[in-house]
């Protein structure tokens, strides 16, 4: 009778202790253990792989981070680019990660890097999500959702910078490719929309009609003064920035460079003997 009395008193102890235990947690709020990610865990599209941290500033290296750009990073984890981005380039940041203990993680860590004030981490889906504010945007994610993503990454602002971890965008060449450690890196920069007829206006003089044909930032084209057609000479397109070279009527080269906004052009042409002048184009 003793030892059965002994052995429930113990129960009873031991019962009591728990839920007080559990009493005292409820109060301070806490939570359990904190959630810890494992690498290769399942996501709604991808398995979680974390970026290595040496690859992750390399990459912001490559889109030329600064403190005037505005970060998205697709697929955000556990945070650690959109940390780097605060942290080390002082840019202001956002994760998009469709885990909410990842979010909640994420958070935690860029407080205890004292970045908290310049970075947000968003419980979202990619292909739900508005990305129309950044000057660059980071991704570690799967061929298939880089594809699922092009179209709506090329109507983004030309000159936004791109870097994707590993993986391409199809037949979307990147104007960068960088490696780290065997790891593979590739940068893009969004082109403006260029293809199409143009009237080109040199100075306040001569016209001519400008047809370009794009494909992402390569270009060809020709122009045409009255019944004179000749090609464009090294067409290029960087993002809004833009630059060829044309035979005038008399046979005189000029390299033109200019920035494209929306349906017009505008820039310096200059002549084989250094010679500059203002040209401006128009989509007709």
């Amino acid at each position: 009778m003793i030892i059965r009395f002994l052995k429930q008193l113990c129960v009873a102890c031991l019962c009591m202790a728990a839920f007080s235990a559990w009493g005292q947690a409820a109060r301070s709020g806490d939570k359990g253990p904190e959630f810890a990610p494992q690498v290769g865990q399942a996501g709604k599209d991808v398995i979680w792989v974390p970026t290595p941290e040496e690859l992750v500033e390399r990459m912001l290296r490559m889109a030329q981070t600064t403190a005037n750009d505005y970060v998205m990073d697709l697929g955000s984890g556990d945070g650690r680019t959109v940390i780097a981005a605060a942290k080390k380039f002082g840019a202001t940041a956002v994760g998009i990660e469709y885990n909410p203990d990842m979010v909640t993680l994420s958070q935690g860590n860029a407080q205890r890097e004292g970045v908290a004030a310049k970075v947000t981490f968003m419980k979202a889906d990619l292909f739900e999500t508005d990305f129309s504010r950044a000057s660059v945007i980071t991704m570690y994610l799967l061929p298939s959702i880089n594809a699922r993503l092009k179209p709506k990454i090329l109507n983004l602002k030309p000159g936004t910078r791109v870097v994707s971890h590993a993986f391409d965008m199809e037949d979307w060449q990147p104007d960068q490719v960088d490696s780290f450690d065997g790891r593979r890196a590739m940068l893009w920069i969004v082109p403006a929309k260029v293809a199409g007829a143009w009237k080109l206006r040199i100075g306040n003089g001569a016209d001519a009609d400008v047809l370009m044909a794009q494909r992402y930032q390569v270009l060809e084209g020709s122009v045409r003064y009255g019944n004179l057609v000749t090609s464009l000479r090294a067409p290029q397109l960087l993002g809004d920035r833009i630059s060829f070279a044309l035979m005038d009527r008399a046979g005189v080269l000029h390299d033109f460079n200019g920035r494209v906004t929306g349906d017009s052009m505008e820039g310096t042409l200059r002549d084989v003997d250094g010679r500059e002048t203002r040209w401006t184009a128009r989509k007709s």
